[in-house]
């Protein structure tokens, strides 16, 4: 009969729409992984004020002349940043900084290009998956109100600080990794083999943990630009003691209190230890509680890659501290963040996608079989 060939040739085109989108879908998150590290190494040079002007479109092309670099080098005079920190620097050592900023703004701006173009391609060619045009318009969006996040980070430095405000700073980074992770999470939903994950022992208490760690490894992104902002890691810099205690004097002593949590670098760099050894534990958790009761070695896998990317990403902040906050450890750390959230978002997708114990299977997966 002809209809069975026709539902086959449908299905096996529509396999290769999701793999297609997939592959897209990934390119976007290595590029975006890209970004947070270029960066990383922004904020560590110190070169994030250099350009002091946002023009989207004009701010593509750097200078091309003596006297546009000139032009350039004239306005960065008049910030603070140069006049308090880096006054009678030279054109040569302003056009390093210079470069790392321009080359940050513009893998933005080509990031936007490959998520728009693709993406109006995808839904003019109609291979899109239902529900997916709205949910990637939303990721684009939030792409834009990250070029947007950016300039009001920049414009905080640029009248009364030499450097610029740690709550945008955490914010622009926050909004990065939800980017990365939303854009991972997609990814993820159009893989094809789906199908495989029948666990029938996941419990709701391990799906809700699962979550809880990924929500933590966000916060903790945040946790970590606010140490970036304040320069907090250039001080207390042993471990696991902090100024010879476990828990250091002076965690309290802004006011009103709740300032501590933002603006006191010892209390800072405090809560970012602490919530790295909290998400430890509970990755740990995680792993023994699935080893004991899962009947597929796929989430098990999953559990124990994301212990092994937190305890790896946790040596690596010591490591870091220890060493005064080099930039090529700065750049590992702030990348294994990355790569924990990817880590965290896959094991997330995996364990909410999964039946539960007494559940019906989710939408879109088949029916574990009954066990004997």
């Amino acid at each position: 009969m002809p209809v069975p060939h026709v539902a086959q040739r449908a299905a096996v085109a529509s396999e290769c729409d999701h793999r297609a989108v997939r592959l897209w879908l990934y390119l976007v998150a290595a590029l975006v992984f890209a970004m947070i590290v270029v960066g990383g190494a922004t904020r560590l040079t110190d070169s994030g004020l250099s350009i002091t002007e946002w023009q989207p479109l004009l701010g593509a092309i750097p200078p091309l002349s003596e006297a546009q670099w000139q032009a350039a080098f004239a306005k960065y005079k008049e910030i603070p940043q140069y006049q308090l920190v880096n006054k009678g620097m030279s054109i040569d050592e302003f056009q390093l900084i210079y470069w790392w900023e321009w080359a940050h703004r513009f893998l933005g701006r080509f990031i936007g290009i490959a998520f728009a173009l693709p993406l109006l391609l995808f839904w003019a060619m109609r291979r899109l998956p239902k529900g997916m045009p709205l949910r990637l318009s939303g990721v684009l969006a939030l792409g834009a109100v990250q070029g947007f996040v950016g300039w009001y980070m920049v414009k905080s430095g640029l009248v009364d600080r030499i450097d610029v405000s740690p709550y945008r700073l955490a914010l622009h980074l926050s909004v990065a990794m939800l980017i990365l992770a939303a854009v991972v999470w997609l990814a993820f939903d159009l893989r094809t083999d789906r199908g495989s994950v029948r666990l029938r022992t996941v419990t709701a208490g391990q799906k809700r943990l699962a979550a809880v760690l990924l929500g933590l490894v966000l916060v903790q992104s945040l946790l970590g630009a606010l140490v970036a902002g304040l320069n907090a890691g250039l001080t207390y810099n042993t471990w696991p003691l902090m100024d010879g205690k476990l828990v250091p004097d002076g965690l309290g002593t802004l006011s009103p209190w709740y300032l501590n949590l933002f603006e006191n670098i010892t209390t800072v760099q405090f809560n970012h230890r602490v919530m790295a050894y909290a998400i430890g534990v509970l990755a740990l958790v995680q792993l023994v509680r699935l080893a004991q009761s899962a009947d597929d070695e796929k989430l098990v896998r999953s559990a124990l890659l994301l212990v092994l990317g937190v305890f790896a990403q946790a040596a690596l902040g010591v490591w870091t501290l220890l060493a005064v906050v080099p930039l090529w450890l700065g750049l590992a750390h702030q990348a294994g963040a990355a790569v924990v959230l990817i880590l965290a978002v896959r094991h997330a997708h995996l364990m909410i996608r999964a039946p539960a114990v007494h559940e019906a299977p989710v939408s879109g997966y088949p029916a574990s079989p009954s066990m004997s």
